[in-house]
């Protein structure tokens, strides 16, 4: 039996996921296919457009045969977490040979180059990075300015450090060179339009287009076709029932927790420097939503996605002392099921067998399962929040009363 691993947001799932899920199965010769999926709070710093229970039926509609969800504190953070996170959590579930992720470029050998250079930095190369950071540079371009000054026989591959999907895939392949992982790194090459194009020209439209679509225009049908059709009858099914969730639906809390902590500052939350912390501040009276103090705050040393990013931190309580012990010990502590295909016995049975952490598939009883760890009891208690959290959101705009999260069933397909 093999299995293969792919790190997921599927916000919203679309036409090229699918062909990723069958691509990934096809590269690794594998049986069955799990994916690690960020819960209802995406890396960007957002909320999912819509609840992770509807994106894991999508999943497992469209070939995927169980669903795990990422813990909170790696779904919204930088890309080293998150990807050190979820590539612990399908490590450690035994089961898995390979994990495959989607690429720009599509070439392995290329994306392992950069991750042994990224993963062992010579001197020169940190130095000159340091450099460039206190010349006030952000993190990509100090790093790709390093990368040519140092590297320069790779200058007709430095395109690829531009496209986000390429980038992951490095941080990827540096976890599973950190852990000695056995798993496999296959990369899929990423079909349609690009991951930051907002029109919906090609058949194979980003999710970025589609939802800034449906922001816009409000209206399914002008995505119908860029979404398997079992996916845009779950969208029907709920649309202005419990989403679509964006950013901006998040204001009032924020700047609730923003006035909250304005005397202390906002440095214990995770990203928050010195320096952005005192921005934040400088700059409270002036909030007026989410977005628009996201735009208010970016500069050429910190781009909108970590001010984001930053500010999810803030609302959801992610905070720095809590991640580094995370780290410190073995990144995850559980695997919670969020979802699986009833064909997908044989690999449910592996993994009990063969994981080294607990499967959580009956929240209520998660706290007795990980009562040994403080650690894993904190890890769990975040993303039952983070959860809250998104639905009370929900609830208040559509006013739908939806289930409380330790009454939630696992999602299960034929």
């Amino acid at each position: 039996m093999k299995t293969v691993g792919i790190i997921a947001e599927y916000n919203p799932f679309h036409n090229g996921h699918k062909f990723h899920i069958q691509d990934a199965k096809k590269l690794a010769g594998a049986d069955y296919c799990i994916v690690v999926m960020s819960g209802n709070f995406v890396q960007r710093g957002t909320p999912a457009m819509i609840d992770k229970y509807a994106r894991t039926k999508m999943a497992l509609l469209n070939g995927a045969d169980l669903v795990i969800e990422l813990p909170v504190y790696y779904a919204v953070s930088s890309a080293d977490h998150f990807a050190a996170g979820a590539v612990a959590l399908l490590d450690r579930l035994g089961v898995v040979n390979s994990i495959c992720f989607g690429s720009e470029c599509g070439n392995i050998s290329v994306l392992k180059t950069f991750a042994d250079i990224f993963s062992e930095e010579s001197t020169a190369f940190s130095e000159t990075l340091k450099k460039n950071l206190r010349d006030g540079l952000s993190y990509p371009v100090a790093r790709n300015n390093a990368l040519s000054a140092v590297h320069s026989e790779l200058a007709e591959y430095m395109d690829v450090l531009s496209s986000p999907n390429n980038i992951l895939g490095i941080e990827y392949i540096k976890s599973l060179k950190k852990r000695k992982s056995s798993m496999i790194p296959y990369a899929s090459l990423r079909t349609g339009s690009d991951y930051h194009d907002a029109s919906l020209i090609h058949p194979n439209s980003s999710a970025t287009a589609i939802r800034h679509s449906l922001e816009q225009m409000d209206n399914l049908l002008l995505i119908a076709n860029k979404i398997p059709s079992n996916v845009y009858q779950i969208m029907e099914e709920h649309f202005h029932v419990n989403y679509p969730i964006y950013q901006q639906d998040l204001s009032l809390l924020l700047k609730y927790k923003l006035i909250s902590y304005s005397k202390e500052g906002y440095t214990d939350f995770v990203d928050v420097t010195d320096d952005l912390s005192d921005k934040l501040l400088k700059n409270l009276e002036a909030y007026t939503s989410f977005h628009d103090f996201c735009e208010l705050l970016k500069s050429k040393d910190i781009t909108y996605t970590r001010i984001s990013r930053c500010l999810l931190h803030i609302l959801l309580d992610i905070k720095k002392d809590t991640l580094s012990q995370f780290i410190s010990d073995d990144y995850v502590y559980y695997a919670r099921i969020l979802g699986l295909r009833q064909s997908a016995s044989e690999l449910l049975n592996s993994m009990k067998k063969n994981a080294s952490l607990p499967l959580i598939s009956k929240l209520a009883d998660a706290k007795d399962v990980l009562k040994k760890s403080s650690f894993a009891v904190e890890m769990i208690d975040s993303d039952i929040f983070a959860s809250h959290v998104y639905d009370a959101v929900a609830t208040d705009k559509f006013h739908t009363a939806l289930p409380n999260e330790y009454r939630r069933q696992i999602v299960k397909v034929r």
